[in-house]
């Protein structure tokens, strides 16, 4: 008998050699139902492998993000038979799924073509395999055996997996008609496959080298019923309306430009606006939470990251040095160093602590080319960057305010749905991605972990994640369309501190090294006004919206009118602006809804001898005639509130 362990903690007795799947039924049928696979031990196994020593399990379900990833890896081998049935003679190279959803498999076609047209036809022949309800079989088989295999088939891409692969290691997937060398995990047959859409067939080139060949990438995704595909397409339309880079073109947001250089944004007026306001609400919020603002440069000598430690670890994502009097200089990719050398620059004693340094500071990081992606991945970056530099004593505290902080954040934008991904160190690279400090590493991940249970903050564990300093927790938010997006930061140093020499007098007077929080609620104005984009459809609230009102004159007659509530308005610090084109109002009501302007002030004789004004809502049409000083007060509650949309 072996000892299986629950997530809850609970303990129940199996004979050796059960499997995920039959302890499931044991629990109820309804759950055996659902499960995609199993996290033994740390590891995400197929539900029918065989157990035969004590371990810990968790069930997956469509639910868990190892579930679905398996469950849309094994769409990648269903899609593969498919494809091998309509197109024979076809090679492959990798099929894994997508963290953004779904999966697709690299092939080589032996000259034979997949067009647009031709998806439909493999959807149908997935269709009908999966309804076959073929269970993926799991065989282990030595080097020589799958070289041969793979030899009489005239695979070179698999031949080439192989070479990198220990004998002892290697595994054979075969369901239905099709087998594949694979590591897996997979579900347990293809009849849990109900629904499928292949997206999208790309180019690309063999180990991503464009001196190799070019191969056929098909992307699909699949689902465990009709509904979900239909729901996911659905988002997937909208997604494409709210796409961050289509509305930052239509609203004047932001720009790129060739000879500025890739991945390097150009903000534009209407951009710059929604920058100094996130600027102001973290400022105002940071005041308050006691931190000190500072400035540093935007370079620094090799020397400052080679004591941080960053040359080592984080050298690739760098942009290359140059060379000045001699030194070698880096663009900064990080304000921490820089922020460790003020803290450095005075004594400090357990009174001056916590100590919280803030700053909005510009930072550049070299991005792959193929990796940028509009705002979302660039080489310049703003960072709503802070260190606060405190006692073990002070950490929960300190840790848990700042999570707090984001929750305001949240709120205030709308944000509902949200994790926190807690990143732990992999004790096997030590030394190598992490530091070699394991003591260290125990300590400080308890103290985050301890942080996170007692203030019932949602969070998921991922190991090997963790920064090379310490471990941290990335901020996973979703848009009100249901898209996830990486936002912030809020990491535990317990390294940097020593590099730096940093210290503290405690209460016994002997020297103390601090310990580290680096924090960045808002993440960088990049990404988080891509997100912000999108999450609004580009619809900002008034405080946040570049332009906050336009008054639209029905004709000449009451243009003065219009522009004299324009001086009103902007003397009330209200973000104004007077259609005076030659226009039709009609016309002119469209473009401003267009421009998403979330209020528009339309004026005619009536309004002009009333000293009143006809108000409209973006997307909430006529709220009727107001005073213009009543109109005033109200925008300026929802400005000064931060109100968000109606």
């Amino acid at each position: 008998m072996i000892k299986i362990t629950f997530p809850d903690g609970a303990i129940r007795e199996y004979e050796s050699g059960v499997t995920a799947f039959a302890v499931a039924r044991s629990i109820s049928e309804g759950l055996a139902k659902k499960v995609l696979a199993a996290n033994v031990n740390g590891q995400v196994w197929d539900a029918t492998r065989p157990i035969t020593t004590d371990a810990t399990l968790k069930l997956l379900t469509w639910t868990d993000t190892d579930g679905k990833a398996t469950f849309w890896h094994s769409s990648a081998h269903l899609m593969a038979e498919a494809v091998e049935a309509l197109y024979p003679g076809v090679k492959f190279w990798v099929g894994p799924s997508l963290e953004s959803g779904g999966f697709y498999y690299d092939m080589d076609l032996g000259g034979q073509q997949i067009g647009d047209e031709d998806l439909r036809k493999l959807e149908t022949k997935m269709a009908e395999l999966a309804r076959k309800n073929e269970e993926y079989r799991r065989k282990e088989i030595s080097k020589a055996e799958a070289i041969r295999y793979f030899a009489d088939k005239g695979d070179e891409y698999k031949l080439d997996l192989l070479e990198n692969l220990q004998d002892g290691t290697i595994t054979f997937y075969t369901q239905g008609g099709f087998t594949d060398l694979c590591r897996g995990p997979h579900i347990p047959n293809t009849g849990f496959i109900k629904a499928v859409r292949l997206t999208n067939i790309a180019g690309a080139y063999w180990k991503g080298d464009e001196r190799n060949k070019q191969l056929t990438r098909v992307y699909g995704v699949t689902f465990p019923s009709q509904k979900e595909l239909d729901e996911y397409l659905a988002m997937i339309e909208e997604a494409k309306k709210r796409d961050h880079r289509k509305l930052g073109k239509e609203l004047g947001i932001f720009t790129f430009d060739e000879q500025v250089g890739p991945g390097l944004p150009l903000w534009m007026p209407n951009g710059t606006v929604i920058i100094e306001q996130l600027e102001k609400l973290a400022k105002e919020t940071e005041e308050r939470a006691g931190y000190k603002r500072v400035v540093t440069p935007n370079i620094a000598k090799e020397s400052l990251y080679i004591t941080s430690g960053h040359l080592p670890y984080y050298q690739e994502s760098m942009f290359p040095p140059m060379e000045l009097e001699g030194e070698k200089y880096y663009l900064k990719a990080m304000n921490c160093p820089h922020h460790h050398k003020i803290f450095g620059a005075e004594p400090k004693s357990y009174k001056d602590l916590p100590y919280r340094l803030a700053e909005y500071g510009t930072c550049y990081r070299y991005e792959q080319s193929g990796e940028l992606f509009g705002l979302m991945r660039v080489r310049s970056l703003h960072m709503n960057d802070a260190h606060i530099y405190c006692t073990r004593e002070q950490f929960y505290d300190e840790f848990s305010a700042v999570n707090a902080m984001y929750l305001k954040y949240f709120k205030i934008f709308g944000i509902d749905k949200y994790v926190m991904r807690f990143s732990t160190h992999d004790p096997a690279k030590l030394g190598q991605k992490f530091i070699d400090e394991p003591e260290l590493w125990k300590e400080t991940e308890d103290l985050v972990r301890d942080v996170l249970i007692r203030t019932n903050t949602p969070f998921v564990e991922v190991p090997g994640e963790a920064a090379f300093y310490g471990p941290k927790i990335d901020v996973q938010i979703w848009s009100t369309i249901g898209k996830e997006f990486t936002l912030a930061t809020n990491q535990v140093d317990f390294a940097q501190g020593r590099r730096f020499n940093l210290e503290f007098t405690n209460k016994e007077n002997h020297a103390e090294t601090p310990l580290i929080i680096h924090r960045a609620p808002l993440g960088t104005h990049e990404r988080f006004i891509g997100f912000l984009l999108e999450h609004y459809a580009g619809k900002f609230p008034v405080w946040l919206a570049p332009l906050q009102v336009k008054v639209l004159p029905i004709t000449d007659k009451s243009l003065e009118y219009a522009q004299s509530l324009s001086i009103l308005l902007k003397n009330a610090d209200i973000r104004v602006e007077v259609d005076d084109r030659s226009e039709k109002i009609g016309k002119k009501i469209r473009d401003t809804e267009l421009a998403r302007v979330p209020y528009m002030l339309v004026v005619g004789e009536k309004e002009m001898n009333d000293n009143k004004v006809a108000v409209r809502r973006q997307g909430k049409g006529d709220l009727g005639v107001q005073g213009i000083e009543e109109f005033i007060a109200g925008i300026r509650k929802d400005i000064i509130e931060r109100a968000p949309n109606p």
